[in-house]
Protein backbone atom coordinates (compact mmCIF):
# COMPACT_ATOMS: atom_id res chain seq x y z
CA UNK A 1 0.00 0.00 0.00
CA UNK A 2 3.08 2.45 1.38
CA UNK A 3 4.98 1.56 -1.71
CA UNK A 4 1.98 1.92 -4.26
CA UNK A 5 1.09 5.71 -2.86
CA UNK A 6 5.12 6.36 -3.05
CA UNK A 7 5.34 5.30 -6.63
CA UNK A 8 2.02 7.46 -7.39
CA UNK A 9 4.31 10.74 -5.85
CA UNK A 10 7.33 10.06 -7.40
CA UNK A 11 5.38 9.55 -10.67
CA UNK A 12 3.49 12.74 -10.30
CA UNK A 13 6.65 14.70 -9.72
CA UNK A 14 7.01 14.29 -13.67
CA UNK A 15 4.64 14.39 -15.86
CA UNK A 16 5.65 14.32 -19.00
CA UNK A 17 2.58 13.47 -21.09
CA UNK A 18 0.93 15.54 -19.30
CA UNK A 19 3.11 18.66 -19.22
CA UNK A 20 3.29 18.08 -22.78
CA UNK A 21 -0.55 18.98 -23.08
CA UNK A 22 -0.77 21.88 -20.42
CA UNK A 23 2.80 23.47 -20.20
CA UNK A 24 1.54 25.47 -17.09
CA UNK A 25 0.60 22.43 -14.98
CA UNK A 26 1.50 22.29 -11.48
CA UNK A 27 2.03 19.04 -9.28
CA UNK A 28 1.08 19.57 -5.48
CA UNK A 29 1.90 17.16 -3.19
CA UNK A 30 -0.73 17.61 -0.93
CA UNK A 31 -3.24 20.32 -1.13
CA UNK A 32 -6.86 20.97 0.91
CA UNK A 33 -8.41 21.90 -2.86
CA UNK A 34 -7.29 22.55 -6.02
CA UNK A 35 -10.34 24.12 -6.72
CA UNK A 36 -9.95 26.60 -3.91
CA UNK A 37 -6.28 27.35 -4.70
CA UNK A 38 -6.59 28.27 -8.64
CA UNK A 39 -9.61 29.63 -7.57
CA UNK A 40 -7.88 32.07 -5.60
CA UNK A 41 -4.79 32.24 -7.79
CA UNK A 42 -7.13 33.34 -10.61
CA UNK A 43 -8.64 35.85 -8.63
CA UNK A 44 -5.71 37.27 -7.65
CA UNK A 45 -4.28 37.86 -11.10
CA UNK A 46 -1.42 34.85 -10.56
CA UNK A 47 -2.95 32.59 -13.05
CA UNK A 48 -3.69 32.05 -16.40
CA UNK A 49 -5.83 30.73 -19.58
CA UNK A 50 -4.97 26.89 -19.01
CA UNK A 51 -3.28 27.32 -16.12
CA UNK A 52 -3.78 23.69 -13.99
CA UNK A 53 -3.06 22.19 -10.35
CA UNK A 54 -2.83 18.73 -9.78
CA UNK A 55 -2.38 16.25 -6.68
CA UNK A 56 -2.60 12.70 -5.48
CA UNK A 57 -4.17 14.20 -2.11
CA UNK A 58 -6.78 16.07 -1.66
CA UNK A 59 -7.73 16.98 1.62
CA UNK A 60 -10.57 19.21 1.81
CA UNK A 61 -12.17 18.43 -1.87
CA UNK A 62 -15.67 19.45 -2.24
CA UNK A 63 -18.57 18.08 -4.57
CA UNK A 64 -21.23 19.52 -5.93
CA UNK A 65 -23.86 21.07 -3.82
CA UNK A 66 -21.62 21.68 -1.34
CA UNK A 67 -20.86 17.91 -0.52
CA UNK A 68 -17.80 16.63 1.09
CA UNK A 69 -15.46 15.00 -1.20
CA UNK A 70 -13.38 12.43 0.42
CA UNK A 71 -10.89 9.71 -1.35
CA UNK A 72 -7.23 8.12 0.10
CA UNK A 73 -4.32 9.70 -0.41
CA UNK A 74 -2.33 8.54 -3.94
CA UNK A 75 -5.31 6.32 -5.31
CA UNK A 76 -7.41 9.22 -7.17
CA UNK A 77 -6.56 12.22 -9.12
CA UNK A 78 -8.05 15.53 -8.45
CA UNK A 79 -6.99 18.40 -11.02
CA UNK A 80 -8.46 21.79 -11.51
CA UNK A 81 -7.82 24.13 -14.63
CA UNK A 82 -8.39 27.58 -15.17
CA UNK A 83 -10.10 28.20 -18.73
CA UNK A 84 -10.66 32.11 -19.62
CA UNK A 85 -11.31 32.48 -23.15
CA UNK A 86 -10.72 35.98 -24.42
CA UNK A 87 -13.69 37.54 -25.23
CA UNK A 88 -16.15 35.17 -23.21
CA UNK A 89 -19.37 35.99 -21.73
CA UNK A 90 -21.02 34.31 -18.62
CA UNK A 91 -23.70 32.53 -21.34
CA UNK A 92 -20.87 30.71 -22.78
CA UNK A 93 -19.04 29.57 -19.40
CA UNK A 94 -21.28 28.44 -18.81
CA UNK A 95 -21.04 25.22 -20.68
CA UNK A 96 -17.35 25.00 -19.35
CA UNK A 97 -19.42 22.07 -16.57
CA UNK A 98 -20.85 20.22 -19.49
CA UNK A 99 -17.38 20.32 -21.69
CA UNK A 100 -15.29 19.21 -18.92
CA UNK A 101 -17.58 16.50 -18.12
CA UNK A 102 -17.80 15.32 -21.76
CA UNK A 103 -13.84 15.31 -21.97
CA UNK A 104 -13.74 13.35 -19.00
CA UNK A 105 -16.43 10.82 -20.61
CA UNK A 106 -14.03 10.58 -22.81
CA UNK A 107 -10.94 10.13 -21.45
CA UNK A 108 -12.45 7.17 -19.27
CA UNK A 109 -13.59 5.85 -22.35
CA UNK A 110 -10.22 5.35 -24.10
CA UNK A 111 -9.00 4.21 -20.65
CA UNK A 112 -11.82 1.09 -20.39
CA UNK A 113 -11.43 -0.23 -23.84
CA UNK A 114 -14.76 1.37 -25.17
CA UNK A 115 -17.03 0.24 -22.51
CA UNK A 116 -20.68 1.92 -21.58
CA UNK A 117 -18.95 5.17 -20.32
CA UNK A 118 -21.58 8.36 -20.18
CA UNK A 119 -21.43 11.71 -19.16
CA UNK A 120 -24.44 11.97 -16.37
CA UNK A 121 -26.05 15.79 -16.89
CA UNK A 122 -24.40 17.55 -15.46
CA UNK A 123 -20.98 16.38 -14.38
CA UNK A 124 -20.43 13.03 -13.38
CA UNK A 125 -19.35 10.28 -15.46
CA UNK A 126 -20.21 6.69 -15.29
CA UNK A 127 -19.28 3.09 -16.27
CA UNK A 128 -22.28 1.05 -16.70
CA UNK A 129 -24.01 3.03 -14.32
CA UNK A 130 -21.11 3.46 -11.80
CA UNK A 131 -19.46 6.69 -10.63
CA UNK A 132 -15.60 6.90 -11.43
CA UNK A 133 -15.52 11.04 -11.36
CA UNK A 134 -17.16 13.58 -10.82
CA UNK A 135 -16.72 17.25 -11.58
CA UNK A 136 -17.06 20.74 -10.31
CA UNK A 137 -16.68 24.29 -12.30
CA UNK A 138 -16.63 27.50 -10.66
CA UNK A 139 -16.91 30.75 -11.77
CA UNK A 140 -13.89 33.48 -11.15
CA UNK A 141 -15.12 36.39 -8.98
CA UNK A 142 -15.53 38.98 -11.82
CA UNK A 143 -16.71 36.30 -14.53
CA UNK A 144 -13.08 36.52 -16.03
CA UNK A 145 -13.22 32.44 -16.05
CA UNK A 146 -14.00 29.30 -14.89
CA UNK A 147 -12.23 26.83 -12.95
CA UNK A 148 -12.78 23.26 -14.03
CA UNK A 149 -12.58 20.81 -11.49
CA UNK A 150 -12.01 17.13 -11.95
CA UNK A 151 -12.21 14.05 -9.67
CA UNK A 152 -11.22 10.22 -10.81
CA UNK A 153 -10.80 7.27 -9.00
CA UNK A 154 -7.40 5.58 -10.05
CA UNK A 155 -6.91 2.72 -7.70
CA UNK A 156 -9.63 2.62 -5.27
CA UNK A 157 -10.83 -0.54 -4.33
CA UNK A 158 -14.00 -2.10 -3.71
CA UNK A 159 -14.17 -1.54 0.49
CA UNK A 160 -12.77 1.67 -0.05
CA UNK A 161 -15.68 3.33 -2.50
CA UNK A 162 -17.33 6.63 -1.22
CA UNK A 163 -20.89 5.01 -1.89
CA UNK A 164 -22.30 1.59 -3.26
CA UNK A 165 -22.55 3.14 -6.89
CA UNK A 166 -19.24 4.16 -7.07
CA UNK A 167 -15.95 2.39 -8.86
CA UNK A 168 -12.65 2.85 -10.08
CA UNK A 169 -10.70 2.51 -13.27
CA UNK A 170 -8.60 -0.52 -10.96
CA UNK A 171 -11.97 -2.46 -10.67
CA UNK A 172 -12.88 -1.55 -13.94
CA UNK A 173 -9.67 -3.32 -15.20
CA UNK A 174 -7.44 -0.14 -16.25
CA UNK A 175 -4.66 0.47 -14.48
CA UNK A 176 -3.05 3.56 -16.33
CA UNK A 177 -0.27 5.45 -14.85
CA UNK A 178 -1.27 9.04 -13.41
CA UNK A 179 0.40 10.16 -16.38
CA UNK A 180 -1.73 8.47 -18.64
CA UNK A 181 -4.67 8.92 -17.19
CA UNK A 182 -4.54 12.70 -16.37
CA UNK A 183 -3.22 12.91 -20.09
CA UNK A 184 -5.89 11.41 -21.71
CA UNK A 185 -8.07 13.98 -20.09
CA UNK A 186 -6.33 17.26 -20.42
CA UNK A 187 -6.04 16.36 -24.45
CA UNK A 188 -10.07 15.73 -24.17
CA UNK A 189 -10.22 18.90 -22.86
CA UNK A 190 -8.00 20.96 -24.47
CA UNK A 191 -9.66 19.57 -27.83
CA UNK A 192 -12.71 20.68 -26.29
CA UNK A 193 -12.30 23.99 -25.74
CA UNK A 194 -10.00 24.85 -28.93
CA UNK A 195 -13.62 23.40 -30.93
CA UNK A 196 -15.43 25.84 -28.92
CA UNK A 197 -13.47 28.33 -29.03
CA UNK A 198 -13.24 28.05 -33.11
CA UNK A 199 -16.52 27.62 -32.99
CA UNK A 200 -17.17 31.50 -31.31
CA UNK A 201 -17.41 30.37 -28.16
CA UNK A 202 -21.16 28.78 -29.45
CA UNK A 203 -22.50 25.61 -28.40
CA UNK A 204 -24.52 25.28 -30.83
CA UNK A 205 -21.74 26.66 -34.23
CA UNK A 206 -19.34 24.44 -32.62
CA UNK A 207 -20.87 21.75 -32.41
CA UNK A 208 -20.57 21.08 -28.78
CA UNK A 209 -24.49 20.85 -27.33
CA UNK A 210 -25.02 18.19 -30.07
CA UNK A 211 -21.73 16.11 -29.01
CA UNK A 212 -23.17 16.75 -25.32
CA UNK A 213 -26.11 15.62 -26.46
CA UNK A 214 -24.89 12.66 -27.87
CA UNK A 215 -23.25 11.19 -24.92
CA UNK A 216 -25.10 12.38 -22.18
CA UNK A 217 -26.75 8.79 -20.61
CA UNK A 218 -29.34 11.08 -19.06
CA UNK A 219 -31.42 11.85 -21.89
CA UNK A 220 -34.23 8.96 -22.15
CA UNK A 221 -34.11 7.82 -18.71
CA UNK A 222 -36.43 8.27 -16.26
CA UNK A 223 -35.04 10.99 -13.68
CA UNK A 224 -35.73 12.65 -10.25
CA UNK A 225 -34.06 16.30 -10.02
CA UNK A 226 -33.90 18.03 -6.39
CA UNK A 227 -34.14 21.43 -7.35
CA UNK A 228 -32.32 24.38 -5.71
CA UNK A 229 -35.59 25.45 -3.71
CA UNK A 230 -36.14 22.36 -2.25
CA UNK A 231 -38.53 21.28 -4.85
CA UNK A 232 -38.64 18.22 -7.12
CA UNK A 233 -39.31 17.24 -10.75
CA UNK A 234 -40.07 13.21 -11.75
CA UNK A 235 -40.17 12.48 -14.87
CA UNK A 236 -38.58 11.69 -18.13
CA UNK A 237 -35.17 13.58 -19.72
CA UNK A 238 -35.97 14.37 -23.19
CA UNK A 239 -32.46 15.35 -24.11
CA UNK A 240 -30.10 19.35 -23.51
CA UNK A 241 -30.88 22.01 -25.08
CA UNK A 242 -28.67 24.81 -26.35
CA UNK A 243 -28.42 26.61 -23.39
CA UNK A 244 -27.04 23.44 -21.82
CA UNK A 245 -30.29 23.02 -19.59
CA UNK A 246 -31.63 19.33 -18.86
CA UNK A 247 -35.18 19.04 -20.67
CA UNK A 248 -37.42 16.93 -18.64
CA UNK A 249 -41.08 16.03 -19.47
CA UNK A 250 -42.75 16.57 -15.89
CA UNK A 251 -44.98 13.35 -14.90
CA UNK A 252 -47.28 15.75 -13.49
CA UNK A 253 -48.61 17.86 -15.90
CA UNK A 254 -46.60 16.46 -19.18
CA UNK A 255 -44.81 19.81 -19.33
CA UNK A 256 -41.48 20.04 -20.64
CA UNK A 257 -39.30 21.75 -17.98
CA UNK A 258 -35.69 23.17 -18.57
CA UNK A 259 -33.47 22.58 -16.08
CA UNK A 260 -30.26 24.51 -15.00
CA UNK A 261 -29.20 23.45 -12.01
CA UNK A 262 -30.44 20.67 -9.88
CA UNK A 263 -29.89 17.37 -8.28
CA UNK A 264 -30.20 14.11 -11.03
CA UNK A 265 -30.85 11.08 -9.83
CA UNK A 266 -31.45 7.81 -12.61
CA UNK A 267 -34.10 6.07 -11.73
CA UNK A 268 -35.00 2.64 -11.80
CA UNK A 269 -37.84 1.17 -10.83
CA UNK A 270 -40.70 4.33 -11.18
Amino acid sequence: MAAVRAALYAEAMHLPLSTAVLPLLEHLEEIGSTNQELLARAASGKASHLSALVTTNQTAGRGRLGREWLAPPGKTLAVSVYVSPLHSSIEALSWMPLIGGLAMARAVRSLVNDRAVTLKWPNDVQIEGMKVSGLLSELVPGGTGVIVGAGLNLTIARDELPTSVSTSLLLEGAEPTLDEALSCYLTELVDLIDQFVAGGLDAVRSGIADAVRAECGTVGRRVRVELPGGSRIFGTAETVDDQGQLVVKDDTNGLLQHVAAGDVTHLRYE
